[in-house]
């Protein structure tokens, strides 16, 4: 990463914690990021997208071992199917009631979550050091975003930052599947 990407990550890392929504590039389709733990964050992605924050938010990670405490409560099998496709396109909906706010999880006790392999996502993350909220940058009703100026049409100034770069080259926004089952809800 050079020197101007360094510097557009550290400002767009700075902008989420101290509470902001950046859009960003992600493996098929820009999105939407805060930090989890942000009440106030995680309701204006909602706000932007005009989304029911009862519907619940996904959440992306850089690696494995910043969402181990989600995989403690899955059997042994079931967790082997999770760490087989990550990093990867296919985001699993996990039991949980403490490791990310309800306000993250909606009417849901669960969470979906993704350890993402696109590598701006992943590194902001590391640069966050945290989980982050993700979501397509689009209002209710219209297509992801699939460039920035794109997502700058949708949201404009609402959003604190966007945080050039590509998209990951797939066609489909991620899999979701159920992490007990492994059925699949939206096909990826």
């Amino acid at each position: 990463m050079n020197a101007i990407s360094q510097f557009r990550l550290r400002r767009a890392a700075d902008v989420l914690l101290a509470g902001g929504v950046v859009c960003h590039p992600t493996e098929a389709v820009w999105g939407l990021a805060c930090l989890p733990g942000d009440a106030a964050a995680v309701a204006r992605i909602c706000e932007l997208k005009q989304r029911d924050p009862a519907k619940g938010l996904l959440i992306v990670a850089d690696s494995v071992a910043r969402i181990a405490p989600l995989l403690s409560s899955l059997p042994e099998e079931r967790q082997q199917a999770l760490l087989q496709s990550w990093p990867g396109p296919v985001s699993w909906v996990i039991p949980d009631r403490e490791f990310v706010p309800e306000w993250v999880r909606g009417r849901f006790d669960s969470v979906a979550v993704r350890v993402s392999d696109h590598p701006l996502t992943a590194a902001l993350c590391r640069a966050t050091g945290s989980c982050l909220v993700s979501t397509s940058a689009n209002p209710a009703g219209l297509e992801p975003a699939r460039s920035q100026s794109q997502a700058q049409r949708y949201f404009a100034t609402a959003v604190d930052y966007y945080l050039p770069g590509r998209l990951g080259g797939r066609l489909q926004p991620s899999c979701i599947r159920d992490a007990l089952t492994g059925d699949i809800l939206r096909p990826g």
